[in-house]
C-alpha cells in the first residue's frame, strides 16, 4: 500500500539525497574495481580462449569446441561473480551512508516516529530499529522506517541503472 504523506516527503527527500550522494560515490568506486575485475576477468579468458585454441587445434574441431564453451562460461562465470560482488558493495555502502546520516541527525528519530504515527496512527507501537531509524505496528500492519530499510529500497530504485557498474562507461 503506497500512500503520500505529506510528513514523510521531507524525510524521504533528505534520505534519498543522502543516499544518492553515497551511491554515487560508491558507484565511482565500483566502477572503478568493476571495471579492474571485468579487465582482469577477460584477460583471463583471453588466456583460457588462446590456450582452447591451440588444444583445439591438437585435438581437433569436436575438442576445441568444447574447450570453447567452457572458456566463455567460465568467464561469465567471472564476470557474474565481479557483478555480485560490486552490488553488494553498493548496497553494504548505501546502507552504511543512511545508517551514518541518521546518526548525524539528518532526520531526527522524533520525526520518524511521527511520520511512523502518520502512516499507521497514533495509537502505533514505535520501537528503535538497529542500526538507525524506526519501525512501527499496529494489529495487521507494519511500517519500516530503519537506515537499512531506507537503504535498500534506494538500491532497488537503481533497478537497470545499476548494471552501470559493470557496463562500459
Amino acid at each position: 500500500m503506497t500512500t503520500s504523506v505529506d510528513a514523510l516527503d521531507p524525510v524521504r527527500a533528505e534520505l534519498l539525497r543522502a543516499a544518492r550522494a553515497s551511491a554515487d560515490a560508491v558507484l565511482d568506486r565500483a566502477r572503478a574495481d568493476a571495471e579492474e575485475i571485468l579487465r582482469a576477468a577477460r584477460r583471463t579468458a583471453d588466456e583460457v580462449l588462446a590456450r582452447a585454441r591451440a588444444d583445439g587445434a591438437a585435438d581437433g574441431a569436436a575438442g576445441a569446441a568444447r574447450v570453447r564453451v567452457r572458456a566463455v562460461q567460465d568467464a561469465w562465470a567471472v564476470e557474474l561473480a565481479a557483478r555480485a560482488e560490486a552490488y553488494a558493495g553498493l548496497g553494504a555502502a548505501v546502507r552504511a551512508g543512511v545508517r551514518r546520516a541518521l546518526a548525524q541527525g539528518a532526520v531526527p528519530r522524533e520525526r520518524l516516529a511521527e511520520a511512523a504515527r502518520a502512516l499507521l496512527g497514533t495509537r502505533a507501537r514505535v520501537t528503535d530499529a538497529a542500526g538507525g531509524g524506526v519501525t512501527a505496528e499496529v494489529p495487521g500492519r507494519r511500517v519500516d522506517l530503519s537506515a537499512d530499510a531506507f537503504a535498500d529500497r534506494a538500491v532497488e530504485r537503481l533497478g537497470a541503472r545499476a548494471e552501470t557498474l559493470w557496463g562500459p562507461s
